[in-house]
């Protein structure tokens, strides 16, 4: 491993100071998971370390009290899959989170590093697109919100600019009556990358959908946010026919590449096999 040095910021200002004064080889820490192997491995360039998993804001999870949810960026992802109110209004993202990695993972990787890593096939980022969630973001600059869905710009890229990195991400409260679910497939049962992962958020008025979100991961150069999918249903009663043409319009959203974890065809076709089962387990919890 390269030679890094390591500072720890007490506060958002310090670590702004830390990254800006660091140049272009510091790099937050805010689990370590993906960015240490990354200097290990020497696939990064990486001088300097700001950690900020002691700055308290950036370590919480806070419930508003219109039902919303703000999870600070270096939160890591037990306290969110164990906390009983995610895991009853934002049931999407503790499906998400609870299987990446390992426990031993799990005790220290975040949603902000798992956002900012910027992985085609990180599993947090179909369930944060989905659930509408925005990333609040400081820098020398000062401080901005940039939506989920657009913030990874290619495979490990992201929006970020020099000195900046993600606080906190919120999620507003979902709508009475609404449903949400976040599925992947992979090769082995636990600790591996998705070979496809799908997320969707559905709201209601009776039986008909007024709003639906659809998202898409391993399947492109970035996590995909689903218009087309949504157009499909939205308006509309679900029915197996309205299903079928969402997981189709997915299915034709997505360019997935070949390689050791799965060929184009099989993706396309756990593409569509995806979007129907969180379709399916969305209605029944809205309907529960």
């Amino acid at each position: 491993m390269q030679a890094v040095k390591y500072a720890r910021a007490s506060s958002v200002d310090e670590a702004i100071t830390l990254l800006r004064d660091g140049g272009d080889t510091a790099r937050v820490l805010a689990g370590g998971t993906d960015v240490i192997v990354q200097a290990r491995e020497r696939r990064r360039h990486i001088e300097l370390f700001v950690d900020i998993k002691h700055i308290p804001e950036l370590t919480s999870l806070t419930h508003g009290g219109d039902g919303g949810l703000t999870v600070g960026a270096a939160t890591p992802l037990y306290r969110i899959y164990g906390d009983t109110e995610v895991v009853r209004r934002f049931p999407a993202l503790a499906e998400a989170t609870h299987v990446i990695g390992g426990k031993a993972i799990q005790g220290r990787a975040s949603l902000g590093g798992n956002l900012a890593n910027a992985s085609p096939a990180a599993d947090s980022i179909p369930a944060m697109i989905v659930l509408a969630g925005v990333a609040r973001v400081a820098g020398p600059g000062g401080t901005r919100e940039v939506p989920v869905a657009e913030f990874c710009s290619g495979p490990g890229r992201n929006v970020l600019q020099p000195g900046e990195f993600i606080t906190s991400i919120h999620f507003p409260p979902p709508a009475a009556g609404s449903g949400q679910a976040w599925e992947r497939f992979i090769p082995r049962n636990e600790m591996d990358i998705a070979v496809v992962n799908a997320a969707t958020y559905l709201a209601f008025d009776g039986d008909v959908v007024t709003e639906a979100r659809f998202a898409l991961g391993a399947v492109a150069a970035t996590p995909l946010s689903v218009p087309a999918a949504a157009a499909a249903v939205v308006g509309r009663r679900l029915t197996d026919e309205t299903i079928a043409a969402a997981a189709e319009a997915a299915r034709q959203t997505a360019t997935p590449i070949s390689d050791m974890r799965g060929t184009v065809r099989q993706r396309k076709h756990l593409v569509g096999v995806l979007t129907e089962h969180v379709i399916r387990r969305a209605v029944e919890r809205a309907r529960a």
